[in-house]
């Protein structure tokens, strides 16, 4: 007779080990559901949130101190009464005056008739000004420049005398149109088969495609020792900021888009943005820096892209830094994904920048701004390290979360974020350079 099989309720309980081992991968998937929760959240910031990092001080207050709130409502009256119900909203200061200063003006007089048949018999009061903007359409034509040429009449054979030529690219177009069509291309991304259309639909000119990519060479070779000397300097400044950003191009032969980076240089000056430079290579291959710096020495403020340290990796006369606008990001990331430890660390980097804003706006000198960043800045960085390892060593801080790799790449990085504190002609991020950065494709 077979034997009969145990009951779902006859089944033997499961051990000691395996509830424990239960237990285990409970907590081990709590986790997981945890962080891919907040890299979804953050996935959906980026594609559907604002772009901006700005954040209230009253905000981090009330979440470094939450007692703040209670006290805030103990302190207010019981019943306001209607004098509150009846305050004024709070008005928006008003707009700054657009400013025009820049712009060419070009004035139209205005008389009546009877005053053009008779000036003499009126006497001017005022003039009564009316300014619009107006712009004027590109048109084209020909500029045509006529070079007469003398010949002395008492001097039979002397050599006849013309004036010189004015400069010219040999394009069989002056440098406006040609600036124009580079503008175009360059500047509004606009390819050059559209510019000849509508050359040709507009102005009925007929200027080949091939003819316009003939006018980049000729500029390409123009401008050329222009961007070598810009380059030169640059690398004789002593202190650089650098980064790259992905820029997507037609690579022929393939059918499709590659994928280069524009990499990008620049030279701050004591407070004020500097020259900047910009270089394409198909790649991120820490090579390309060879060409962008060569054989630079000074000062180098980049983000963590580990190609910066593989290029400057034994180099003695390259000094490193960080940068605290990227070391705040990710903090702000945490933060907008609900992890308010990250509230603290936030305010700690807003002082520093609080530092930053005193002064930029008098154009303190090196010595000024070495002055009050020992003064001001260190203490606040030296209490803010040891937050981070306090923080960092808290359960609830999952070394995968936002907040776990914010933390640990910010002390990684601590020593060279902490380098503009001892030199005054140094800055405290690189978001000039960031925001030079075209939008990538």
């Amino acid at each position: 007779m077979a034997a009969r099989e145990p009951s779902p309720a006859e089944s033997p309980a499961p051990g000691g080990d395996e509830v424990a081992a239960l237990h285990g991968e409970v907590a081990r998937l709590s986790i997981e559901n945890q962080l891919l929760r907040e890299r979804i959240d953050q996935i959906l910031r980026q594609l559907y949130g604002s772009k901006s990092e700005a954040l209230d001080p009253a905000q981090l207050e009330l979440l470094l101190d939450p007692d703040a709130a209670k006290k805030a409502e103990a302190a207010a009256p019981a019943d306001p009464g209607p004098a509150a119900e009846a305050a004024p909203a709070k008005k928006r200061s008003p707009r700054k005056p657009r400013d025009l200063s820049h712009l060419e003006v070009r004035e139209t007089v205005l008389v009546h008739d009877d005053v053009k048949l008779n000036p003499a018999g009126f006497r001017e009061l005022e003039r009564i000004l009316t300014d619009r903007l107006d712009f004027q359409p590109s048109i084209i034509f020909i500029d045509r420049t006529v070079r007469v040429v003398h010949v002395a009449i008492d001097q039979l054979d002397a050599v006849p005398v013309k004036p010189a030529a004015p400069p010219s690219l040999g394009l069989g177009a002056t440098p406006r149109l040609v600036a124009h069509v580079m503008e175009a291309k360059y500047c509004h991304h606009r390819p050059h088969y559209r510019t000849a259309g509508i050359f040709n639909i507009r102005h009925g000119l007929d200027i080949p495609r091939h003819t316009l990519c003939h006018w980049d060479k000729v500029v390409a070779d123009t401008v050329e020792p222009i961007y070598k000397l810009i380059h030169h300097g640059l690398l004789q400044s002593g202190y650089l900021q650098a980064d790259e950003t992905p820029i997507r191009y037609l690579n022929p032969g393939k059918g499709k888009c590659s994928t280069g980076f524009l990499w990008v240089i620049h030279a701050p000056r004591n407070g004020i943005k500097g020259d900047i430079l910009y270089q394409w290579h198909p790649s991120r291959k820490a090579a390309c820096l060879d060409d962008l710096l060569g054989n630079y020495q000074g000062f180098l403020q980049t983000d963590a892209y580990a190609g910066y340290d593989s290029w400057a990796d034994g180099k003695t006369d390259i000094a490193r830094l960080a940068c605290w606008a990227h070391a705040r990001r990710k903090f702000h990331d945490a933060f907008k994904a609900g992890q308010t430890l990250a509230a603290g660390v936030l305010a700690a980097i807003q002082r520093l920048y609080q530092v930053e804003a005193a002064l930029r706006p008098h154009r303190a000198d090196p010595s000024e701004r070495l002055r009050l960043r020992q003064e001001q800045a260190a203490p606040v960085l030296r209490i803010l390290k040891a937050d981070l390892v306090t923080l960092r060593q808290r359960p609830e801080v999952l070394p995968k979360s936002l907040l776990g790799k914010a933390i640990d790449y910010t002390l990684t990085l601590w020593d060279r974020l902490n380098v503009y504190l001892h030199h005054g002609h140094l800055e405290i991020d690189s978001n000039w350079i960031e925001n030079v950065m075209p939008i990538s494709a």
